[in-house]
């Protein structure tokens, strides 16, 4: 197996106490406690379908993209057998993520040049489509996102639909509290969103530095709520605008608790400050 970039857990050994849940909730036993602190055996092992981080109480465990080995289907239950656990756990752990078979382990998103990926962030674009064809069952309030994945985690900066777009980074309450996220905010725009509250802001202002760098984006607009931690998604937006090196226009839109649109701030021109 070869190495690749995609994304995998990241554990924070001083927030790590070694309860051991996310050993458990791993069924590939890719963890296990070493001197008192989760441990990732292998990369090989880890899937990056992310169960251990929501068993995981201090918060430790997250996702980062970087070059990594390959996850490898049959090393995982050859691992499996050799420590007496059943494969069993791991095979219905893929089925509940509505993935079968040896071969979807090792299919390439479309269009990303990336090796394993969980299917949550598996490149789609459908701009080329008419927008407004879709299944009948989507509701009375069509959709208007047009691309897959949008967690800001596990986009690609080399993802098709970053190419001649407007960006629209929200935070991950907004799309919930905004009655008319999708016509007023997304209509148009391709989307990442993320909480700078309790993801890696690091990691979050590297990404958009290098979705602005290689990609070619009109403007941003920053959909935040009103509450302070909010305001840092503003700032990252800003100093990956910066980062860049390119002019790009930066408007910032603040969602009220209940809902209520309470401030849309649209530069005429160059980035916000």
């Amino acid at each position: 197996m070869g190495r690749t970039r995609r994304q995998i857990i990241r554990i924070n050994e001083e927030l790590c106490n070694g309860c051991g849940q996310c050993v458990n909730a791993c069924a590939e036993r890719a963890l296990q406690l070493v001197d008192g602190k989760a441990k990732l055996v292998s990369e090989t092992y880890c899937d990056g379908l992310g169960a251990c981080i929501g068993e995981c109480p201090q918060g430790a465990i997250t996702f980062e993209e970087r070059e990594a080995d390959e996850f490898d289907e049959a090393a995982t239950v050859e691992h499996l057998k050799r420590i007496g656990r059943s494969p069993e756990d791991h095979y219905a752990h893929m089925a509940q993520h509505g993935i079968g078979g040896h071969e979807h382990f090792h299919g390439r998103a479309e269009g990303d040049g990336s090796g394993f990926v969980c299917p949550s962030a598996r490149t789609i674009d459908r701009r080329a489509h008419d927008h407004h064809d879709r299944p009948a069952d989507t509701g009375s309030v069509p959709s208007e996102l047009r691309q897959w994945p949008v967690k800001l985690y596990l986009v690609n900066p080399a993802a098709s639909f970053f190419q001649d777009s407007d960006l629209l980074i929200a935070a991950d309450c907004t799309a919930f509290t905004y009655g008319a996220f999708h016509p007023d905010l997304l209509r148009g725009k391709t989307l990442v969103t993320g909480c700078p509250k309790f993801d890696d802001v690091d990691l979050y202002l590297e990404k958009l530095t290098a979705i602005l760098k290689q990609n070619s984006v009109r403007s941003i607009t920053v959909a935040k709520m009103e509450v302070p931690c909010c305001s840092g998604l503003l700032r990252l937006a800003q100093s990956a605008a910066e980062a860049s090196g390119k002019n790009i226009p930066v408007r910032s839109v603040t969602i009220g608790l209940s809902g209520e649109l309470l401030e849309d701030e649209t530069p005429t021109g160059g980035r916000v400050h």
